[in-house]
């Protein structure tokens, strides 16, 4: 069986790419509490849908780090976030791919994604993810804002409404 060459990953929509030839695969899965990752297959599922979309790219997984981290906020009170920057960061001269199942796993608020994006850009690490594609464009970057939006909106949403069914427990 053949070597594959690595797929180039689209960086605009005027075609211009770039190669993940020599890059290494880093999965980031997340689930929102202990209860889901001991009773739930999320981690699971995460980790093969993100295996995946490194197959699909011919890039070879390394490793995998995984949270348990609920909510919004400061992406560096994530451990295994904090675990993978220091990972990444101990390996200068090596090339990156973090891939990840959702842009909600990725961050749950538009601030941190910001940010958590810069903290991989600045690091020189390509971003991926199953279900949505990045694109360096106008156009991209605002949808993705927009995504990032939603998912934080999504996030207080059903933090009310599990206040809302407390309450209503409480009182009965």
């Amino acid at each position: 069986m053949g070597k594959h060459k690595p797929r180039q990953q689209s960086n605009s929509s005027f075609g211009e790419s770039i190669s993940l030839e020599g890059y290494e695969g880093l999965i980031y899965r997340r689930v929102s509490s202990k209860r889901q990752e001991l009773e739930g297959n999320g981690l699971q599922s995460q980790e093969k849908r993100c295996l995946e979309k490194l197959k699909e790219h011919n890039i070879p997984h390394r490793t995998t780090f995984s949270d348990s981290f609920t909510g919004g906020g400061d992406f560096m009170r994530r451990p295994a976030i904090r675990e993978m920057l220091d990972y990444i960061d101990a390996h200068p001269h090596k090339k990156f791919v973090v891939v990840f199942d959702d842009l909600k796993r990725f961050a749950r608020d538009v601030e941190n994604h910001i940010k958590l994006k810069y903290a991989m850009k600045s690091r020189g690490v390509v971003l991926l993810c199953a279900n949505y594609n990045f694109e360096e464009t106008p156009e991209g970057e605002a949808m993705e804002l927009v995504s990032a939006i939603f998912n934080e909106l999504e996030r207080k949403q059903n933090k009310r409404q599990v206040v809302q069914k407390q309450t209503a427990r409480l009182m009965n």
